[in-house]
């Protein structure tokens, strides 16, 4: 099979399309031919050779959609439209980045075949890590209730812009953040449910309370420790900020003092996800819910297999907003 292998940490350019063979799935494991899988920003730090535990040579990807080629404890049957996501995937074992991969069945939704159908292998390749973090986020993290006020801190990521589309369609206020001050992210953001979009220079306090004087009820933290004290801030007494992502790419506080620097009566959590999240994270309503048109998924770009060095360069110079979705075939 073909498949990217990264043989040891570097840019773009480690990202090798190589063939290999094709992994034989065991008891109590699938073989998924993949059909799509979406990029991302973890995948980054990895192939950046942050990512300790990962032992190279690796194939990355920690999301894949396909079809069941092999399930010898026969879980699923052959030609069943599954995903896949987290739970060591391109971590521990190879991942999505390839035309075929085993993983364990108890990792495995099945997706509907008409609902399947109807959505195509781009936006099921952008579905399965996007909606569990931005749904675990909201529901798990920041126990989101109907009529919250909610703060995206990195409001044009694709986990971003998932989170303001699921808020939105919970009957939740959103206020979304973007470095870019231009009508094109603007209008994006806005299509992905996002109310007020805010300018962020690093502080937020005083154009969040312009638009909240109280602040914000939950605080979805994406952009990472650099913005984390400010958003901290932005939140209401009470509210809660969940940091989930690290798009700062800065990954320690140095000198950091929660005495100082949490305020009195606001909740600090995280949310990383995990093989039981993504079980629980439900697929087939949520893609129920892109068919009816009441969500909408933002894919930024396509790229082909052989094109994945391309696609990581965009991811990291920043040059797309939204989810990058490969396919396979």
């Amino acid at each position: 099979m073909r498949a990217i292998v990264v043989r040891a940490p570097g840019g773009p350019e480690a990202l090798k399309l190589e063939t290999i063979p094709i992994p034989i799935a065991q008891a109590g494991q699938v073989l998924i031919r993949i059909k799509a899988f979406g990029v991302n920003r973890s995948e980054l730090f990895t192939r950046q050779g942050h990512s300790p535990s990962v032992l190279f040579p690796r194939v990355l990807g920690i999301e894949a959609v396909g079809v069941v080629a092999d399930c010898p404890s026969s879980e699923f049957s052959e030609g069943d439209v599954v995903a896949t996501a987290m739970g060591g995937l391109g971590r521990d074992f190879d991942g999505g980045y390839a035309e075929y991969t085993c993983v364990p069945s108890k990792n495995v939704q099945v997706i509907d075949k008409h609902i399947a159908s109807k959505l195509g292998w781009k936006t099921l390749g952008a579905m399965p890590e996007m909606l569990q973090t931005s749904y675990g986020c909201l529901f798990r993290g920041l126990k989101l209730r109907k009529g919250d006020r909610l703060l995206v801190r990195g409001g044009t990521t694709s986990i971003g812009l998932a989170a303001a589309a699921l808020a939105k369609s919970h009957g939740v206020e959103v206020a979304g953040s973007t470095r870019k001050g231009d009508s094109r992210t603007a209008e994006l953001m806005k299509q992905s449910g996002v109310t007020h979009v805010l300018q962020d220079t690093g502080s937020m306090t005083e154009s969040l309370r312009n638009v909240w004087p109280g602040g914000a009820d939950k605080v979805l933290e994406l952009v990472g420790t650099t913005t984390l004290n400010d958003s901290l801030l932005c939140a209401a007494k009470n509210g809660i900020v969940c940091m989930a992502g690290i798009v700062g790419n800065e990954w320690h506080l140095n000198g950091w003092n929660p005495m100082e620097n949490i305020p009195s009566g606001v909740c600090l959590t995280t949310y990383s996800g995990g093989p039981d999240d993504f079980i629980q994270t439900p697929l087939a309503e949520l893609a129920q819910q892109f068919i009816d048109g009441d969500l909408k998924l933002p894919i930024s770009k396509v790229f082909k297999l052989e094109d994945i060095v391309e696609a990581h360069r965009a991811m990291e110079e920043n040059k797309v907003g939204g989810k990058i979705v490969v396919l396979v075939d």
